[in-house]
């Protein structure tokens, strides 16, 4: 299953949402996805979708998947890399009207190049390669992770301070 958030920030994310909702659409992908939409305006018709879960809805999803794809909110990507999963994080772009600003392009860049320990798509059409591949592209970075991840959690937690001081 793959499951899909694109957090609970008030502009759509609409062109994340129809990419997937298309990608399952045209059988490019095959197993479930569950999408959670937000404030979004398009209404997936291949995908099961909900506006909202609680936060234990969201926890049992994050689990479940063998795939979380994220908004770039680091609220959305701390729960799966907390429970050993490798996100797909596709940062809101102020260009599409997703976001005020590109601080999440910025934040997700920072934290791929410093941590390595996300999959960073900033192109929606490179979207269905790294679905494609994820699990040779999770190999390299699982490799290269530490198992504690209460440490990882504590480093990147500086990081999002760093910045907000910023």
């Amino acid at each position: 299953m793959i499951f899909v958030t694109v957090g609970t920030h008030e502009q759509p994310f609409n062109r994340l949402i129809k990419f997937v909702d298309t990608l399952k659409a045209d059988n490019v992908i095959k197993e479930n996805i569950i999408i959670q939409t937000g404030f979004s305006t398009y209404e997936p018709k291949a995908c099961h979708w909900s506006k909202l879960f609680t936060y234990e809805e969201m926890q049992k999803n994050v689990e479940n998947a063998r795939i979380v794809i994220t908004h770039g909110g680091p609220a959305s990507f701390f729960m799966p890399l907390q429970m050993g999963k490798i996100p797909i994080v596709v940062p809101r772009q102020v260009g599409f009207g997703e976001h005020v600003n590109n601080h999440q392009v910025d934040f997700a860049k920072m934290l791929s190049r410093r941590r390595g320990t996300i999959l960073p798509v900033y192109a929606i059409e490179t979207l269905e390669e790294v679905i494609l591949t994820y699990d040779t592209l999770i190999e390299r970075i699982a490799a290269d992770m530490k198992s504690n991840n209460t440490v990882f959690c504590n480093k990147l937690e500086e990081l999002v301070e760093e910045i907000i001081e910023m």
